[in-house]
């Protein structure tokens, strides 16, 4: 028995989603870039940045679940890889937050791009080491970490729009509201 039978229908819609807003995100960006100043590079690095690599992370995430793999074992081993990996660069995301000019992060910001990835990445992790022996648990901190991830990418990228559409436009004398 595959050892994410059951999930099928769960990870088919995480997985589009993220795939979905991924594409989304590329438009968005598109349509902000209008006349972006010296310090955007290094703010979008630091929040905009983050919602395209946590939806690639849920899409792969979701993919690697839906392969029919023959145990838990070999799967467990490449999520937990992958909540390292995503532990390491929530890191890097709070290092660029830290050091960009173009916005001050408040403490919602600072939720939203470290602490909730980062409790994600290593529930991945902790699921990992658990899967062997608490399959059916680890299966539930797995799907819960795609979801937080998935949840905070919406929330990310939301917060991105919303700040360049009142706040930065409002900003340029050039472009009208």
């Amino acid at each position: 028995m595959p050892p994410f039978e059951g999930w099928e229908n769960f990870y088919v819609i995480v997985g589009s989603s993220a795939g979905a807003l991924i594409g989304l995100q590329f438009v968005v960006i598109t349509l902000v870039a209008e006349k972006p100043t010296s310090s955007d590079g290094k703010a979008v690095h630091a929040f905009g940045t983050p919602s395209v690599v946590h939806f690639g992370a849920v899409l792969l995430l979701s993919a690697l679940v839906s392969a029919p793999w023959e145990g838990i074992g070999p799967v467990a081993v490449l999520w937990g890889l992958l909540g390292l990996a995503g532990a390491a660069y929530v890191r890097i995301v709070a290092r660029r937050m830290r050091t960009q000019t173009a916005y001050r992060p408040v403490t919602e910001d600072w939720w939203y791009h470290v602490h909730l990835p980062l409790a994600a990445y290593v529930a991945l992790l902790v699921s990992a080491a658990l899967a062997v022996a608490w399959t059916r648990p680890a299966q539930f901190l797995v799907g819960a970490s795609a979801l937080l991830l998935l949840f905070v990418g919406i929330h990310n990228a939301w917060d991105a729009v919303t700040y360049h559409v009142f706040v930065r436009r409002r900003e340029r004398p050039d472009v009208e509201p």
